[in-house]
């Protein structure tokens, strides 16, 4: 039983501690830096006894055993050279290192029994030159062996009890002083090595810490952007080399804008750090979370079933973020749009994983906000049009292949046109007639949106140098177009130089675009009054705070949506909603348009609800430059609700048979 006891204390005595893993980590990098200079050392001093011992004591003493110590030596010095050429595992650093406390206690003690056999040997001049090859061996290796303290130990007491037990039995005063003060020497530098791996070790836990809080987002405190795509490399590796499905999901909040512009940006991260928590409720061993920025999170699904399992986790998801949140005193209601993309179903690379589910995301955005969309190959073929587009728009000759629609704003009382407005068109050889919905996207993600509203200012400007006084002409901008103080002063300097008077110019902003970049929209916004241009804001009541920007733009026009116009003499909310659109903009002291009128009954409930102003296909679609003149001629005012301006036309020959696109496809 002692026995058993005594070995199981001998071998904790030589065991690595497992509880730290980036402290076992740290110590085998350090370690094995310094391992080849340790053997080093040893063998040159090995060499050294054995040179000047090989007159005097036996062969085998002074070649040998220097040379199975040179052996033992370069086998090592190689090994730990081949292992500094990839990462450890933990497994692997643990294994390392406790062989190195074994292999430490096994030469230490050969060497000491090697270097006290040819002390037998030579004169006094030989045997100080033991002693002093034993200290500094000592030394040396000790140093080497800091970041391993119980090694260190393990050779300064094997070695020096040695050195010390001989030279008081058998040596003289002096060798015995010597002994004594290297085995005071050595004590001292083991409380110096000991004082050494307790700042290591403080290191290594504070470097640690720093890691993980530079993964960890610090206002809700899941892991963030650097920490998921980490993570989504691992598990991608995994998945690939396991042949299993893998998932990511990304999730975009809907409404926290309004939030911040309301109640303040402190308000808006405690709802963020509410977000977090309910998101963590759906963490599992499968399921990884992370935000990702702003109001994104970043989902990590691994042993995916099928894409029915995801589809009823992502409307779970959506589910959860619709339920209300309490924000200080108020209840706020927000939702979460969430885009999927499946490997290996939809991609070849983590990176495309992730781009596919971004996609799905914002096309989900456009079309499901608040919905779950999966990565289809719907996606996949606009992914690729949109590459041909982008190509396309890059390649194409912009001043002679783009040109300018023009709709008529009317007054629905008398069918007087009162301006129209400008739409993009174009036209390219290879794609042909390419929707402005499609091609001024991609032109933003591009980067080449400004020189196309240049160009398409420049044209309609030039046809509505022709129209009457007080004809006015309405003008699309981007968000990005906006958000460039050199691209307004080209827009402004355009205005100057055309001749047209900038009182009869409005230009269509869209509330999105005022979210997207709200201190560069009241500046821009400011320019463009400052000449006398009137400003809109289009599709008005869309968005989430629009009844905020009426306040802080200086607006003289907002434009209805058309998804409220239709059927609103059937619908009764809609009617409502319009009439009451409609009241806000006359109390607010600004004009008031209707988009996307199609139908005599949505023109007549129209008129029921105090609308003055429209434009859609029931009083005239987009026509050619040349053609305007011949709708300023006529009575917009339809008699029957087939009726239409080409008709109405007769054989005046205005009208070309050029097909054209539908408001909803405008800039």
């Amino acid at each position: 039983m002692n026995r058993l006891l005594f070995f199981r204390r001998l071998r904790s005595l030589f065991s690595i501690p497992r509880d730290n893993p980036q402290l076992l980590i740290a110590q085998f990098g350090a370690f094995r830096r310094q391992m080849p200079l340790m053997y080093g050392v040893l063998i040159a001093n090995t060499w050294a006894l054995a040179v000047t011992h090989s007159s005097t004591a036996p062969t085998w003493l002074t070649l040998y055993v220097p040379g199975l110590f040179t052996t033992i030596g370069l086998m090592r010095i190689w090994r730990w050279i081949r292992e500094g050429r990839r990462p450890p595992s933990e497994d692997a650093a643990h294994q390392a290192l406790s062989n190195a406390n074994w292999l430490a206690a096994g030469l230490s003690v050969l060497f000491a029994a090697w270097a006290l056999l040819l002390v037998r040997y030579g004169n006094a001049f030989a045997q100080a030159h033991v002693a002093f090859c034993m200290a500094i061996t000592v030394i040396g290796v000790m140093f080497s062996l800091m970041h391993l303290p119980r090694a260190a130990a393990i050779i300064a007491v094997t070695i020096n009890g040695a050195f010390f037990g001989y030279f008081v039995m058998y040596g003289n005063s002096i060798f015995r002083a010597v002994s004594l003060n290297v085995g005071l020497v050595s004590g001292a530098m083991l409380v110096i090595l000991a004082n050494h791996y307790r700042d290591f070790i403080r290191m290594v836990e504070a470097r640690a810490e720093t890691d993980r809080l530079a993964h960890l987002d610090s206002l809700t405190g899941l892991p963030n952007r650097r920490s998921f795509f980490n993570e989504l490399q691992v598990a991608y590796a995994t998945a690939v080399a396991g042949k299993r499905m893998l998932a990511v999901g990304i999730v975009d909040l809907d409404g926290l804008k309004p939030v911040n512009d309301i109640h303040g940006h402190a308000m808006g991260d405690k709802l963020l750090s509410q977000v977090g928590e309910r998101l963590a409720g759906f963490v599992a061993p499968h399921l990884r979370l992370a935000r990702l920025g702003g109001d994104e999170f970043g989902l990590l699904i691994s042993d995916l079933v099928c894409a029915e399992d995801l589809v009823a986790l992502g409307e779970r998801v959506c589910g959860a973020l619709r339920e209300p949140f309490t924000a200080g005193d108020f209840e706020v209601r927000i939702s979460g749009s969430l885009g999927f993309a499946i490997y290996p179903t939809h991609c070849t690379t983590a990176a495309e994983l992730y781009e596919f589910a971004d996609y799905a995301l914002y096309s989900g955005k456009r079309s499901r906000r608040g919905r779950a969309v999966i990565f289809s190959a719907d996606h996949h073929f606009a992914i690729r049009r949109n590459t041909m587009v982008e190509h396309a728009l890059l390649m194409a000759d912009l001043d002679g292949e783009l040109s300018v629609a023009f709709q008529p704003i009317v007054r629905v009382t008398t069918g007087q046109v009162l301006g129209f407005e400008a739409l993009a068109r174009w036209s390219n050889p290879l794609l042909g007639s390419v929707p402005p919905a499609e091609f001024i996207m991609v032109a933003e993600r591009a980067g080449i949106v400004s020189s196309l509203t240049c160009i398409l200012l420049r044209k309609a400007l030039a046809t509505a140098l022709r129209w009457p006084h007080p004809i006015r002409l309405s003008f699309n901008l981007s968000a990005i177009d906006l958000a460039s103080a050199e691209t307004v002063s080209d827009i402004l300097r355009l205005v100057a130089e055309s001749g047209f008077d900038p009182s009869r110019l409005d230009f269509e902003i869209t509330e999105t675009a005022i979210a997207r970049e709200f201190e560069a929209m009241m500046q821009a916004a400011s320019r463009l009054r400052a000449l006398g241009c009137g400003l809109s804001l289009d599709d008005f009541g869309v968005g989430y705070s629009s009844l905020s920007y009426l306040h802080a733009l200086p607006l003289t026009k907002v434009k209805i949506d058309r998804s409220f116009v239709r059927e609103m003499h059937t619908v009764r909310t809609s009617y409502k909603i319009v009439k009451s659109l409609l009241a806000l903009g006359r109390d607010m002291g600004v004009e008031t348009i209707v988009e996307g009128v199609e139908t005599q009954g949505e023109l007549e409930a129209l008129k029921c609800a105090g609308g003055k102003l429209a434009q859609g296909f029931l009083f005239s679609r987009p026509v050619q430059p040349d053609e305007t003149s011949i709708v300023l001629d006529l009575c917009l005012l339809p008699a029957r609700p087939e009726e239409n301006v080409r008709e109405r036309a007769g054989n005046r020959g205005g009208f070309h048979s050029q097909n054209v696109k539908t408001r909803n496809e405008r800039t």
